[in-house]
């Protein structure tokens, strides 16, 4: 190539004939601007390429002797020492014109004799400019290329985050788990970045941020970094960590040794503990939409993922990773507002079952212990390997939420449910106990015997006779009474003498004197007809009237076939006769206060049915509405069988009736001990009332004692053979009866 120091005389190898007159000056012509090395073969001339020599042109004789100068041109072309070397041919100027355009295909240019200098040295020029355009030309194309390929790789890794970032948004979508989602998050931004650590901030409700989660597993700092001065109140900007979480802006930081704006001995001194040299750091916060910063993410020393050389956080990182945070940051606020929500619900649910306990001082407690012995038993059930249970298990969180959802409102419809029912302790109890309006019949009926006795002395008859049919009249009235009385409390059994005794008592009759129709409300004026009963006016000591009988004004509206409710409605909503509620034959509840007890299990089915639950407590309504189902099919309200009874709903109706069973604060029935707690409900088990199987696990992991020792008086815990009631049963019993006493299901 030419060179710009004007005083340098280009080279030229010339390959001509020597032995012809005409040309031979063609060498000593060009010497005095150019460096001649004339040959007379085209062997020497590629000898002396070979050797290494370099000029900045070939000149060569079209008409050498013996030379091919066509395929020589072509051969020099394809020298890989030369590819660049122009190549001028000397030819005369009467030569063919095809055959200089056939020389033109291997060659720069051709040129005539004789030959001029400056034509020789212009077109040289004109080649070496040529050919420092094509040189850069390669140059461009080769720094052209470079971009190309680095602008696909940066598509392709661009392309590569965004399918990681749409992959993560995915992953974090699907997370329930709060720990597994800080694990995903920051995993997540560690593959992003390549880097070697990661750590996770979150900031707390008491202005602090507190260390999270390191990918390493060295203990994390118990002290949390305050987010403003405790005494000023001015925004700690002194930690990197800390201004990210109050600023919101993103901090990349190339070595950490030379950064001067923040306080990194925190991270210098894990850096010297850990073994890890950190070096270069990126601190991304983790921002809602509003600006709300509720994280930050720290990264330290990223690496090339084809090298593994430490390298800084580029920008594309840094843009990257700022997608992730603010993913990260929904994630964790979605998560955040499902778990309140939970706890909101949870919270409602047990405000519910509490306000339920709370109207009954007799069960109190009810909605709380049964949650607690279903969980417990549910739990060893899941435990077992084989035979019925083998099969049985809560796998996820959900279902066990689920399940304990379903205890906890198993009683919910009991806010329909009137508490003098619940709570009616004797027969005549009703908003109050009755047996006061009895007692004092019997008060009147003394006062008119003694009336007549002093009148019958006034009247001159013996007074002996006289006081002594009156001290037998009193012994009576005070038998009856304490008869009637007895009848009140309830019991097991009630014979057909005691009740016919029951009538012939409340046969009896007293004087009336006062109107029973003034200061009473316009619903009891109702019941008691229109026509007024002269006064005085004899009543009898007990009575049924009609005034007793409140009517129901229809069937209730969800005795539809949508629910297949198998229980007999009552033609009355209530009964409160005398006789009729004295003369009940077990328990202290008619049958219209049956119904009215057992209408708070379909009132639980109903009000579930009209939550919109989501698919995950899909069963509450089941496991809430199942607990009086029996597995013979005899129970209410849907008289359900044994194959249409989940295992969760054979356990709870084993939680609920030993809690009723065992419960010391029931008004209508004597504290029993935990022993004859067990026997009571190995007759429910004999009589396939509850499962068998439930019932062994129940005794033998020894659930029931530990349940025991929780809720029971000491007093009610005592020794339980357990080996009595293991295994099948011999025979079976009687179906248990529906009253509230004894060896029968227990209200709660």
């Amino acid at each position: 190539m030419i060179s710009e120091d004007r005083t340098h005389r280009p080279l030229i190898f010339l390959l001509e004939n020597r032995h012809e007159p005409s040309q031979a000056t063609t060498g000593s012509n060009l010497l005095p601007k150019f460096g001649v090395r004339q040959f007379g073969c085209a062997e020497d001339l590629l000898a002396a390429l070979e050797s290494g020599s370099t000029p900045d042109l070939l000149l060569l004789d079209v008409r050498m002797p013996g030379v091919d100068v066509l395929a020589l041109c072509g051969q020099l072309k394809q020298w890989a020492l030369a590819p660049h070397l122009p190549v001028i041919v000397l030819t005369a100027p009467d030569a063919p014109l095809t055959e200089m355009h056939a020389l033109l295909d291997c060659i720069d240019d051709f040129i005539t004799w004789p030959v001029s200098q400056d034509v020789l040295l212009a077109k040289l020029a004109l080649h070496q400019h040529a050919l420092r355009k094509q040189d850069q030309l390669r140059r461009d194309n080769d720094v052209l290329g470079e971009r190309v390929r680095l602008s696909d790789r940066d598509l392709l890794c661009s392309n590569q985050n965004l399918e990681k970032l749409v992959s993560i948004g995915l992953e974090f979508a699907s997370q329930r788990d709060r720990m597994a989602l800080l694990q995903t998050i920051i995993q997540a931004g560690r593959d992003i970045t390549g880097c070697e650590a990661a750590t996770l901030f979150l900031c707390t409700d008491h202005n602090t941020l507190r260390f999270e989660l390191r990918t390493h597993h060295d203990n994390l700092p118990v002290n949390e970094l305050p987010l403003t001065d405790a005494e000023t109140g001015a925004p700690n900007h002194h930690f990197v960590a800390t201004h990210v979480a109050l600023s919101g802006e993103s901090i990349v930081i190339d070595d950490i040794y030379t950064e001067t704006r923040f306080d990194l001995s925190g991270t210098k001194r894990f850096s010297e503990e850990s073994g890890m040299k950190a070096v270069s750091m990126m601190v991304v916060p983790m921002a809602l939409r509003d600006g709300d910063v509720v994280g930050v993410l720290q990264f330290v020393n990223a690496t090339d993922p084809e090298t593994g050389q430490l390298i800084t956080f580029s920008p594309d990182v840094v843009r990257t990773l700022k997608a992730l945070a603010a993913q990260a940051a929904m994630a964790l606020e979605n998560l955040k507002l499902i778990e309140a929500q939970k706890n909101l619900m949870d919270s409602l649910i047990r405000i519910i079952a509490g306000a339920i306990d709370s109207k009954s001082p007799y069960t109190g407690g009810h909605n709380e212990r049964v949650p607690e012995l279903a969980f417990m038993l549910a739990q060893e059930a899941t435990k077992v390997q084989d035979g019925p249970l083998a099969t049985f298990g809560f796998t996820t969180e959900d279902e066990w939420r689920e399940f304990r959802i379903g205890a906890w409102l198993h009683d919910c419809g009991k806010v329909t449910s009137p508490e003098y029912v619940m709570d009616k302790a004797t027969k005549l109890e009703t908003i109050y106990n009755r047996i006061h309006e009895v007692r004092t019949r019997f008060e009147v009926l003394l006062r008119d015997a003694h009336i007549e006795a002093l009148q019958a002395v006034a009247g001159g008859e013996t007074e002996a006779q006289v006081w002594s049919a009156y001290e037998a009249r009193k012994s009576s009235l005070q038998d009856d009474f304490s008869f009637v009385a007895e009848c009140n409390l309830g019991g097991e059994f009630m014979a057909p003498e005691q009740v016919e005794r029951l009538q012939l008592i409340g046969a009896q009759t007293w004087w009336r004197h006062f109107d029973n129709r003034i200061g009473l409300s316009e619903a009891e004026l109702k019941r008691y007809g229109k026509v007024a009963d002269p006064l005085p006016t004899r009543e009898t000591l007990l009575a049924d009237k009609p005034e007793h009988q409140i009517a129901r004004d229809k069937v209730p509206a969800y005795f539809s076939e949508k629910f297949q409710f198998q229980i007999k409605v009552p033609e009355l909503l209530y009964n409160h006769g005398e006789k009729y509620n004295l003369a009940i034959s077990r328990g202290t509840l008619n049958e219209e206060e049956r119904f009215k007890v057992n209408e708070h299990i379909i009132q639980t089915i109903v009000m579930l049915d009209r939550l919109p639950l989501p698919k995950n407590l899909r069963r509450v309504p089941e496991y809430a509405g199942t607990h009086h189902e029996t597995m013979t099919g005899n129970g209410y309200p849907r008289k359900l069988s044994e194959k249409d009874l989940s295992i969760p709903a054979r356990i709870m109706a084993i939680a609920d009736i030993f809690e009723a069973l065992t419960a010391p604060d029931r008004p209508y029935k004597k504290t029993k001990t935990l022993s004859e707690c067990v026997k009571i409900l190995w007759f429910f088990k004999k009589d396939r009332h509850i499962d068998p199987v439930l019932f062994d696990l129940l005794l033998q992991t020894g659930v029931y004692k530990i349940y025991a020792q929780r809720f029971l008086l000491p007093e009610q815990i005592d020794e339980v053979d357990i080996t009595a009631y293991l295994g099948p049963v011999a025979g079976e019993g009687g179906n248990p009866q529906t009253g509230r006493r004894g060896p029968t299901r227990p209200e709660k």
